[in-house]
């Protein structure tokens, strides 16, 4: 059963509607302000405060456009043996490090790991490859700056969700490749965007939080040209053996619901080692909302024992 407090936060996202709608970006169509959302989610971030205990380093990851941010997010007394490399979500259109910082710094906090933040270049100015070629690029870069024995958690939440899990493929491929690349040791997703094609099931839900059509949109502005079933851009559509251990998690109450159990169905048939949490009465990316919602709590705290178990010395 949802608790009182996943309830009472779904009703004040609900009230923010109305400013979605003052924004017109409540229902997506071809007249939506692309620059008028990203001001929005900065707006948002500005108002989370940042927690405690977390040092922010700038870091600057040659190859990566001078215009991208990049940052280490570092709890006190870090663990050495792992680090975390994420992909922030965002539709692929927004995104950034100042409007994820505070979102992403509960995973560090949780973990005790370092974690790589960093910014790729965004749709629909720069649609597909832009993303997952940024996010190599700073991969590489990352392998440079740890030591050979550390492990790699890789992670990502929404559209970021399914660009840790795009670039998962694409590093598989390029070792197979004969690329020197060491492979991440497991993987967490967080209501991931895997079908860019679409062909899941509409979930349904009633009261929904969401900006209508915002997925249909987004990835039809990130695809470009391409082929939405490519699995560099849609990584429901790949091939999943060989994979590291993943953890998927979604909610009930969001529309990326059927993109998360397809793919972790389609990854425990490939041999994946897949844990699966899906939260009953959810929103989209739960796991990162405060720790007083008690669902929240719980996927984080499950979130922290799977890191633990793969990222183990």
């Amino acid at each position: 059963m949802e608790s009182l407090q996943s309830r009472f936060i779904k009703m004040m996202m609900r009230r923010n509607l109305r400013t979605l709608d003052e924004l017109n970006i409540r229902v997506w169509d071809e007249n939506t302000s692309v620059p008028v959302w990203r001001e929005y989610c900065e707006a948002g971030a500005a108002k989370a405060p940042m927690p405690k205990g977390l040092e922010v380093v700038p870091v600057k990851i040659p190859g990566l456009p001078a215009h991208l941010s990049a940052e280490w997010l570092q709890p006190a007394a870090p663990r050495e043996d792992a680090v975390i490399f994420y992909t922030h979500g965002g539709g692929y259109i927004s995104g950034s490090c100042s409007d994820h910082r505070a979102l992403v710094a509960k995973l560090a906090l949780s973990t005790g790991l370092k974690l790589l933040l960093f910014e790729y270049r965004l749709a629909p100015e720069h649609p597909y490859p832009a993303a997952l070629e940024d996010t190599l690029t700073a991969y590489r870069w990352m392998l440079t700056q740890i030591q050979p024995s550390t492990k790699i958690l890789i992670a990502g939440e929404s559209a970021g969700g399914g660009l840790c899990l795009a670039a998962l493929l694409a590093l598989k491929d390029l070792a197979s490749q004969g690329e020197a690349l060491r492979l991440p040791a497991a993987g967490v997703a967080i209501s991931p965007l895997t079908d860019l094609a679409m062909t899941g099931k509409p979930n349904g839900i009633k009261g929904s939080i969401e900006p209508e059509n915002m997925n249909a949109w987004c990835s039809k502005y990130y695809v470009g040209s391409g082929d939405p079933t490519h699995p560099y851009i849609s990584p429901l559509y790949g091939s999943m053996q060989g994979l590291p251990p993943l953890f998927i998690t979604v909610g009930t109450d969001e529309g990326l619901l059927d993109d998360g159990l397809r793919f972790a169905e389609k990854a425990k048939a490939a041999g994946v080692e897949v844990r699966l949490i899906v939260g009953e009465g959810q929103t989209h990316c739960y796991p990162l909302m405060p720790d007083f919602i008690p669902e929240s709590k719980y996927a984080m705290r499950e979130i922290r024992a799977f890191v633990q178990k793969h990222t183990a010395s």
